[in-house]
């Protein structure tokens, strides 16, 4: 948001580091609601999924400018708030008449899908990655099974405000490298550790999600001195249970009717999975040597009775502040698994939301990770 003399110019957010624009999906609230900080205003649509925009300012929604069903660029206005109750129509007219006559839509290139992004080579490895950030403590994300990067797509930019964020692409996933070596978690673990070495990082937390979050306790367990701080997002290793169905039909699935229906079991609300979401998944999938290696990573941690093959919760010991977050609706990795962990972690079940609650709940989820 942008303001001046009273007036606040809400404006179309930049989520991810891939964002060009936004599809402006239903106001929440209507002109001339009071609003506070923190307060739903409006569901927007990227490429990857929709998210709830709140307000990050207070004051009066004093006119709405973009419509439902516009798609707009980022930083293009959404409304305007009023701080100031003397203001005049003519003036908050005449503002928005001045924002619209100087905004310029930003260049194509300063965007791109590679804006932000940056490679490193380790362990026979290119990994790619983004930063975002430059504060002292240092964060990474580990996204989970079939994911990449823009899992953290409402995460990684509101933890950089505080902190410097990396999120990687997994072997076999995003944009690194394909072909799996070692497709064991423990082999997985030793690629990230190997990765904060090439970068320097010696005191890191890690926020790990599904097979992630997996990953992240690995990785404390084997160098706990160096983990400040353990976040998992419905983790695998804390229970035997896992939606196998889900695993199988994700590696296999080859049309569009296919990914979206596998999809879907991602999130509590179905219509989440948009079409963008659909056609990267595709375009993963169909790249060479994609389906083998998510094939031996998932015969590594699931075994033939459809069960995880690694326990990971005495990890929780040595570390010495953790918090677990998870969706009640998940139906990949059932929330009972947060049940009965060392004292030491705190336990935070997000009622409504499924697997994916980081994208599904991301206020929700930001709000615990940021405090």
């Amino acid at each position: 948001m942008d303001s001046n003399k009273g007036i606040v110019a809400v404006t179309m957010p930049k989520w991810g580091l891939s964002m060009t624009e936004g599809k402006v999906m239903e106001w929440l609230v209507d002109e001339g609601t009071s609003m506070s900080v923190g307060d739903a205003m409006v569901d927007i649509e990227t490429e990857k999924i929709a998210n709830t925009f709140e307000a990050l300012d207070a004051g009066v929604l004093r006119k709405i400018v973009a419509n439902s069903d516009e798609i707009l660029p980022i930083g293009a206005l959404l409304a305007v708030l009023t701080t100031d109750d003397d203001l005049t129509d003519e003036e908050v007219t005449n503002f928005i008449e001045e924002f619209q006559a100087n905004y310029i839509p930003p260049e194509p290139e300063e965007n791109s899908t590679g804006d932000g992004y940056s490679f490193v080579d380790v362990d026979d490895y290119r990994i790619r990655y983004s930063q975002m950030g430059n504060g002292e403590k240092t964060i990474l994300l580990i996204h989970g099974f079939g994911g990449d990067s823009d899992r953290w797509l409402f995460t990684q930019q509101p933890l950089s405000e505080r902190a410097t964020v990396y999120a990687i692409d997994l072997p076999g996933h995003g944009q690194s490298s394909k072909n799996v070596a070692d497709p064991s978690i423990h082999g997985l673990a030793q690629v990230v550790l190997s990765f904060l070495d090439a970068l320097d990082i010696n005191n890191v937390e890690l926020i790990g999600h599904s097979l992630g979050g997996a990953i992240a306790l690995k990785i404390a367990e084997i160098q706990a001195e160096r983990v400040t701080k353990l976040t998992l997002i419905a983790p695998v290793g804390l229970g035997p249970e896992i939606n196998q169905g889900y695993i199988r039909d994700f590696i296999e699935a080859e049309s569009r009717k296919e990914m979206k229906k596998t999809l879907q079991e991602l999130v509590a609300d179905p219509n989440l999975v948009n079409r963008g979401l659909v056609a990267d998944m595709l375009k993963y999938k169909r790249t060479d040597g994609v389906k083998e290696s998510l094939g031996k990573i998932a015969a590594d941690f699931v075994n033939n009775e459809g069960l995880q093959n690694v326990d990971l919760r005495h990890v929780f010991s040595s570390v010495s502040e953790s918090t677990v977050i998870w969706g009640s609706n998940d139906k990949i990795v059932p929330a009972k698994h947060s049940e009965n962990l060392d004292q030491n972690v705190s336990v935070h079940i997000l009622e409504g939301y499924g697997h994916l609650v980081q994208l599904e709940a991301a206020n929700e989820v930001n709000a615990l990770l940021v405090g």
